[in-house]
């Protein structure tokens, strides 16, 4: 079993990271927002904490910029009907301190923002969640900070994913502001705008 990969991100495709470790390619599927949050060292490598994930017909390797990250992951997989992707999708828009502050209050109306969660899914994350995640001393905010070009609830949502995922607030705010200059935000999927404004953030 794969525990940790450290090597050098030579792709990036929408969440599946191709890293090169020493010569070989491993295809490392992550949350949204990973590589952001990853600190190469002076050669450039970076350290992914993996789960590898065994199934009668394939081999998939789960990376994560922390071990943390790897045990909120593992937890919820051992959730029933909540599945390696969606459990990425849960911490590609939630750090795991706030996806512990959220269970603990029950807050199941923020939890059904993140895509693909549903009420009932929040219900059951709620359930069988509480008291096996941290708790963050107080509740992380939604939004950047107060003087901030961009509001409105969908922008500060995505603000907020951005920031989460280890953009500085200037960066976030700029990628928001393009965003919001070419298309209507409230009208469309926070997932699809995350991966839109991390496209810009590429480039």
């Amino acid at each position: 079993m794969i525990g940790r990969l450290v090597g050098r991100v030579v792709d990036d495709d929408e969440g599946t990271l191709l890293v090169d470790v020493h010569g070989v390619g491993y295809e490392v599927v992550a949350p949204l927002g990973t590589r952001g949050r990853l600190a190469p060292d002076a050669d450039g490598a970076v350290t992914l904490f993996v789960h590898t994930h065994v199934r009668e017909d394939a081999l998939s390797l789960f990376g994560f910029a922390t071990s943390h990250e790897r045990t909120a992951f593992r937890v919820l997989i051992g959730i029933s009907n909540v599945g390696p992707k969606l459990a990425l999708a849960v911490l590609g828009f939630v750090a795991v301190d706030e996806l512990g502050s959220l269970v603990a209050r029950g807050d199941v109306g923020k939890l059904t923002t993140i895509p693909g969660v549903g009420k009932k899914t929040a219900e059951r994350l709620v359930l069988e969640l509480k008291g096996k995640l941290p708790s963050a001393p107080a509740p992380t905010p939604s939004i950047g900070p107060a003087n901030t070009t961009t509001t409105g609830g969908k922008s500060e949502l995505l603000l907020g994913a951005l920031v989460r995922m280890g953009y500085r607030p200037n960066e976030a705010e700029r990628a928001v502001a393009a965003l919001a200059q070419v298309r209507s935000l409230d009208e469309a999927a926070l997932g699809e705008l995350v991966r839109e404004a991390l496209a810009l953030l590429a480039r």
